[in-house]
């Protein structure tokens, strides 16, 4: 079964759902047989790095919002957060571009390694506050990864992967992803946004279940005696 998971680094609410749905896939006992593709998605493809940016300022701008509702509205998400483990610290978070890490991702999919891409950058942007649109940055979590030097170099120094981050975009349109996380069912079922963890295992035995019907059982005889549900004994 291949759940596609289409979600931004820089999105709180992509780290909050891959961590309810890993919770889902933990009960789920047919976790082995489930194929994981993560798909590409910026939330602002025009975002521009600041190192040296505040998120809350940031945030209340985007919105036209005051800085206490930006404040508020993060220390919401941090709280749901702490609740599976993560320690979001959005005073520290360095507003960035995406585009680069998500083709580091590309990469590390290449190397069997994507999933763990997706948690060390959302760990990176979320909880220690590093730049993920930083070379010296990238380069050090592709070490992280076991990812090869050399390629992680050629990638952050050339556009490669850039169409494979345009087609996953693209596919998300043509879906009409709106907003992330949003996943992907066999091609079939999709759910949109941080769901309980319940929900998405309801949809992975749902999706399992259609797609492995049980056989239907073959009577061979019917001749030896029997009681029936209205009390014939026969």
């Amino acid at each position: 079964m291949k759940v596609e998971i289409w979600s931004d680094i820089v999105c709180p609410f992509c780290y909050i759902g891959k961590r309810r749905f890993e919770q889902a896939l933990a009960q789920f006992p047919h976790r082995n047989a489930v194929e994981i593709v993560w798909r590409s998605f910026e939330l602002d493809a025009q975002a521009r790095t600041e190192p040296g940016g505040n998120l809350y300022e940031k945030l209340a701008a985007k919105y036209g919002q005051p800085l206490a509702w930006a404040k508020e509205m993060s220390a919401n998400m941090t709280q749901s957060a702490a609740e599976l483990g993560l320690r979001f610290n959005f005073d520290h978070a360095v507003p960035a571009n995406t585009f680069r890490a998500h083709r580091l991702v590309h990469l590390a999919a290449q190397h069997g390694r994507q999933d763990a891409a997706k948690e060390r950058l959302f760990k990176a942007y979320l909880e220690e506050g590093l730049n993920i649109d930083d070379q010296a940055t990238l380069q050090r979590i592709g070490a992280e990864l076991g990812l090869p030097a050399e390629e992680v170099t050629r990638v952050l120094e050339s556009d490669e992967f850039a169409q494979d981050v345009r087609h996953d975009e693209y596919q998300a349109r043509q879906i009409g992803v709106r907003g992330v996380p949003y996943f992907v069912f066999a091609d079939k079922y999709a759910v949109s946004g941080a769901q309980p963890a319940e929900l998405f295992q309801e949809v992975l035995e749902k999706v399992w279940d259609e797609f492995n019907p049980k056989p239907a059982l073959q009577e061979i005889s019917t001749a030896g005696g029997s009681c029936s549900v209205d009390g014939v004994c026969d």
